[in-house]
């Protein structure tokens, strides 16, 4: 009935807020007497805010939450590192244990109303209970325990109550009820509690005198007072009552065992003293909780291993070590063992005992490195062969594993010295006797990569991936690794964040040097760098092989190395096996070429006892890859092979066609080859061809004309830098002076080589070709360029009879800085003119002007005080620009 008055009161209630209308003082009373479940239930369910009408700031929610009275204590900021302190490995200092635990700063000392309440609590003076009819009537009552020990209960006798626990008055009042009240039975629960006062001292954090709950513990006025400072003993806690100690509280038994029978409730008056430490014994190393232990006398070091949790397996517990002071006051060092059960060692105050790990090498196993499915060690048994460690190619190898070529690396004495044997894994999973070779205690198995440059591997592996998941997968895993080397190397400082707002480096700004620099590492990117190499290849896996075998070289043994040259796939040096023959060196440098000579090679080796003398052994290379006795020779050490080329042998050498003939592409043709005979299987020239116009480029003359455009710079700038110096000198601006000098080193030769194809046509002369040669026959020309230092460079009609000055005059005549008395012709074929200096000039100057030339007026050198490589430098840029231009026009 009453809970039924309530929902018509919260109808209203709702009601008079949705019209501005306040409840009442009594209904609002009445509400409060309701249990606290229904007020946050009817709060819920009709959407009313339970702290407007109870007054509690905390939400329903938050109402069950204990409200935090600790928090932690101050810490000091962490001093901001430099690079060197960051990264230098320091030991961790250990801490004593437990005083962390307790560690806090308290904020209030109020007590918790939300805390469970046992069975067992003694009911005192100040205690409130809340007690609710239901039956026949329905009625909740607050009462308080007076001093006299007493509750009232309306319409009830007054019942004595102190003194009793919480449990028997529930008991006692639910019978009082039943007997005195027809028809109704009794709810009983605590409401607050009584507060006392007691006294927390000693080496307390924050000792002093706190008001705290009648439940509250040792435990917990050790945290309420911010727990104990840096001397504090955890062992003795001490609680006095009346000036006599009635417990002695070891927080140890706490923390390690859970046992917190000493853990009392305090009453009030009474003093929790926190005593100095006594002693203390420093654990550290491999043990499972290192710290600072107290302990007390006749503790052992048995109890000392609990404390600490015991030892972790790697710990060497035969040989710990302890460091004492004696009492010379000096240190000493004691071994103790301490995995006997019976440890002969007695802790001492200021002892520090250390647990070292064992030995990190693994005994009675065999370690499997390089492209395997599952690299590491595995255990070993009298009789292991290779075929009991690869059973299979599948299942047990990488997919860029090299099957023909393996190492055994087993160790020959105390010293780890070493030996290698050489193994056919293909071989050896089948079984075959020469390379299943038997295993010995802590032997290495070696698995190389058939491929030595990462970018060959990544190539492999990718067409491997059949499947567009696959694919992805490995553009993932790639790019995945990719940030992580990035972020690590922005982590240790290699690299600083990259700025969103910078402008790409386009190499507008790059100086000659550097532009010569990167276009000389282009040209040798050929040779791998270490980081080119793929991560189990020949170089990455041998190299400490090789720098172990030169480490233990000395006088009574040879340094096992030797040497492949020539044509195979990997040369270089390797390490020399156990009885070692030419054909196992030339599969471990990863076999023959197609132009490897198998008729004859050759063997250098130095002369026993005399190591300034070589001799030189020939022998058929078929033969000894066949494994005949007699050709197939054991190496020994620092030999060299060198595996010859097949005479007259060439790679397949290509030269290309382009423009007007008949079948323009790109040739194979064999040594020796002429262009007149490449010409005729290209089926001759169109009718368009200007033969007179051809333009020949060869590679090796290009690289030759860059070297030369970079010496030029270089010299041009150093002449420069000295005539700035020079009194009175007149040069041009910092900024045109430097544009040019880039210009010029930024230029690409072409690598023209200047030809008169019509007579090479005529079989008049012979031009034998190479490899990377092209020809560019253009079209008939009808037009002379005029170039340089003219006012209007531009290309004109050809007419027949012009001179080269009436051309000049049409791009509006010489500027001022023109050397007029330089000036020369490019013409088609890529020959240089000069008019005036010769008698072939004798008859007219439009005589020598044919359609597709090019008129150059050069810079006068005297314009820039007499400095003769701008003349150069100018001529050089005309000629590879006209060359350029008539080969962009075919």
């Amino acid at each position: 009935m009453l809970f039924k008055r309530f929902l018509i009161f919260f109808l209203l209630l709702t009601t008079a807020t949705a019209f501005a209308f306040t409840p009442t003082a009594s209904q609002i009373e009445q509400f409060k007497k309701l249990p606290k479940a229904q007020q946050e239930a009817l709060a819920m369910q009709y959407g009313v805010d339970l702290t407007s009408l109870t007054g509690n700031k905390s939400s329903p929610s938050a109402a069950a939450e204990e409200q935090q009275t600790v928090y932690p204590r101050q810490e000091q900021e962490e001093p901001v590192l430099t690079d060197e302190e960051r990264f230098d490995p320091q030991r961790d200092e250990i801490k004593p244990f437990g005083y962390d635990l307790f560690s806090g700063e308290p904020t209030t000392f109020m007590p918790s109303e939300n805390a469970a309440v046992p069975e067992t609590y003694l009911i005192g003076r100040g205690d409130q209970l809340n007690i609710n009819f239901y039956g026949k009537e329905s009625e909740s009552y607050e009462v308080y325990v007076d001093r006299e020990g007493r509750i009232n209960i309306p319409n009830l006798s007054p019942v004595e109550v102190a003194g009793l626990t919480f449990g028997e008055i529930k008991e006692l009042i639910k019978a009082k009820v039943e007997q005195e009240i027809i028809g109704v039975k009794a709810f009983v629960s605590l409401g607050q509690l009584r507060s006392m006062r007691i006294l927390v001292l000693g080496e307390a954090y924050k000792p002093g005198s706190y008001s705290v709950s009648s439940l509250t513990t040792v435990s917990h006025a050790l945290f309420i007072s911010g727990g104990v400072t840096d001397i504090a003993s955890l062992r003795n806690i001490q609680v006095k009552r009346a000036g006599k100690v009635v417990a002695n509280f070891d927080l140890y038994e706490l923390l390690i065992k859970g046992d917190s029978r000493n853990d009392i409730v305090l009453k009030p008056g009474d003093v929790v003293f926190v005593p100095p430490v006594g002693a203390q014994v420093a654990v550290e190393g491999l043990v499972k909780r290192p710290a600072i232990f107290e302990i007390k006398k006749n503790e052992t070091a048995q109890d000392i291993l609990k404390m600490t949790g015991g030892l972790k397996p790697e710990a060497y517990a035969q040989k710990g070590i302890v460091e004492r002071f004696n009492n010379y006051n000096a240190k000493e060092i004691l071994s103790v063992d301490f995995s006997v059960g019976d440890i002969n060692y007695i802790p001492q105050d200021g002892d520090r005992i250390r647990f070292n790990p064992v030995s990190l090498q693994i005994q009675n196993s065999i370690t499997v490195i390089g492209a395997v499915a599952r690299p590491g060690n595995y255990q070993w048994h009298q009789g292991k062969h290779i075929s009991d460690v690869f059973t299979s190619v599948r299942g047990d190898l990488l997919p860029q594993a090299d099957l023909s070529y393996a190492l055994l690396v087993r160790e020959t004495n105390i010293a780890g010295d070493i030996e290698l044997y050489q193994f056919d894994i293909a071989q050896a999973i089948v079984k075959a006797a020469e390379h299943d070779l038997e295993l010995h205690a802590n032997d290495k198995l070696l698995v190389f990569s058939r491929f030595e440059a990462k970018e060959a591997e990544k190539l492999a592996l990718t067409n491997m991936a059949l499947t567009e998941k696959q694919q992805q997968q490995q553009i993932k895993v790639e790019q995945w690794h990719r940030y992580q080397k990035k972020e690590f190397e922005k982590y240790i400082g290699i690299i600083q964040n990259e700025d969103p707002f910078k402008k790409a480096d386009d190499g507008a700004n790059l100086t000659i040097s550097q532009l010569a620099k990167q276009r000389k590492e282009a040209e040798e990117a050929v040779e791998l760098t270490s980081e080119d190499y793929s991560i189990f290849s020949r170089y990455n896996i041998l190299k400490p092989i090789k720098a172990k075998l030169k480490q233990q070289a000395s006088v009574n043994q040879a340094m096992q190395l030797i040497e492949i040259n020539g044509h195979v796939a990997y040369p270089g040096v390797y390490p020399l096996t156990v009885g070692a023959e030419v054909n196992e060196l030339i599969i471990a440098a990863g076999g023959l070429l197609e132009s490897a000579y198998t008729e004859q090679a050759e063997i250098t080796r130095q002369l026993a006892g005399d190591a300034t003398k070589v001799e030189h052994i020939k022998f058929n290379l078929h033969k000894a890859m066949l494994g005949e006795l007699s050709d197939n020779r054991e190496l020994r050490s620092k030999d060299s092979l060198n595996i010859f080329s097949i005479p007259n042998w060439q790679e397949n050498v290509k030269v290309e066609l382009k423009g007007e003939v008949k079948f323009p592409g790109t040739y194979t043709i064999r040594r020796g080859e002429t262009l007149t005979n490449l010409l005729s299987r290209a089926g001759g020239f169109s009718e368009f061809a200007e033969e007179k116009a051809a333009i020949f480029t060869r590679e090796s003359i290009r690289k030759q004309e860059q070297q030369q455009l970079t010496k030029l710079s270089e010299e041009l700038r150093r002449d420069l830098a000295q005539k700035s110096f020079e009194k009175g000198a007149r040069t041009l601006s910092y900024d045109e002076m430097n544009k040019l000098l880039i210009d010029l080193a930024d230029i690409e030769a072409v690598g023209r080589l200047v030809i008169d194809l019509p007579l090479i046509v005529e079989d008049k002369q012979k031009l034998v070709l190479q490899d990377g040669d092209t020809l560019y026959v253009p079209s008939k020309r009808d037009s002379i360029s005029v170039i340089g230092e003219v006012n209007y460079s531009t290309s004109h009609l050809y007419k027949p009879g012009v001179s080269f000055e009436d051309y000049i005059a049409l791009s509006g005549g010489l500027k001022e800085r023109a050397d007029d008395d330089r000036i020369y012709i490019i013409k088609a074929n890529g020959s240089v003119k000069i008019p005036n200096s010769g008698s072939w000039f004798a008859v007219n100057d439009s005589q020598m002007l044919e359609a597709g030339d090019t008129i150059v007026v050069p810079l006068n050198s005297g314009y820039m005080d007499n400095l003769t490589l701008w003349s150069t430098a100018t001529q050089i840029i005309y000629q590879i620009g006209v060359a350029v231009a008539a080969i962009s026009r075919i």
